[in-house]
């Protein structure tokens, strides 16, 4: 049973659809306030709720990352039956998402929010499936919300399933492989409070893309934490991704 508020939502509009894509262990309320702002341009958008999110832990201990990955490329199908063009945005593990699939995917842009490049290095990593049957969830670390109110109205598990870390290192892994083959246009926002994915990621991924110089750029916020569609600077977020969506929608087809 999906958790109330963690449904995927869908806003029918012009030919221009985006992809929003939430993050590990969260849910498409993540990406709704930025949803919202782009289906009131008309756009078409399509927020997706991952595989074994948004219902119960034990739904993502048993996920991999190519179920998560399954997910994606079914909302792509869902609006490449309707549009003529699609822009993929993706918050954290969902930016990892995002840019995984514009490495083989037709799509026009690629909009990466907070995405890691890497875990770590931390050397609980190296030994995590060997405590998969001992320590089956850890921790989450300590809260980054510069908006309490927001941060209260946040849905995500609690605890971080030990399997599905150890998933989400491989996908980073497919991340990495394939940034230098994504060419579409790309934005990549991060906070520089981010305690949840170091900032100096943003830099690295930045650094691999193969889009050219001038169809790549780095936006950093200054009040803000992980979570930078529902933060303090949302707004500043939603602006630099309206104007990204536009250059697009203008581009030739």
């Amino acid at each position: 049973m999906i958790i109330k508020n963690a449904e995927p939502f869908y806003f029918p509009g012009n030919s221009t659809g985006c992809l929003l894509i939430h993050g590990f262990t969260g849910a498409p309320k993540q990406m709704r306030p930025l949803g919202d702002i782009l289906a009131d341009k008309g756009y078409s958008v399509l927020g997706i709720r991952l595989s074994g999110h948004g219902t119960k832990m034990a739904d993502l201990k048993r996920s991999h990352w190519q179920d998560w990955s399954a997910s994606v490329l079914d909302g792509w199908h869902l609006l490449q039956s309707s549009t003529d063009k699609i822009i993929l945005m993706g918050l954290s593990m969902g930016g990892v998402l995002a840019l995984y699939h514009a490495s083989f995917l037709p799509v026009q842009g690629v909009i990466s929010l907070s995405t890691p490049y890497q875990i770590g290095p931390d050397p609980k990593l190296v030994i995590l499936p060997f405590l998969t049957g001992i320590i089956p969830y850890l921790p989450k670390g300590k809260s980054d919300w510069h908006d309490r109110d927001a941060a209260k109205g946040h849905i995500a598990y609690e605890k971080y399933p030990t399997r599905a870390i150890i998933q989400l290192t491989l996908l980073l892994q497919e991340m990495r492989a394939s940034l230098p083959k994504v060419t579409a246009p790309a934005l990549l926002i991060h906070a520089k409070g981010d305690l949840g994915v170091a900032p100096e990621n943003m830099l690295r991924i930045y650094q691999a893309l193969g889009t050219a110089e001038g169809n790549k750029e780095m936006v950093w916020l200054e009040n803000s934490g992980h979570v930078v569609t529902r933060d303090l600077e949302k707004k500043t977020v939603f602006k630099k991704v309206i104007k990204f969506v536009q250059r697009i929608q203008g581009s030739a087809l």
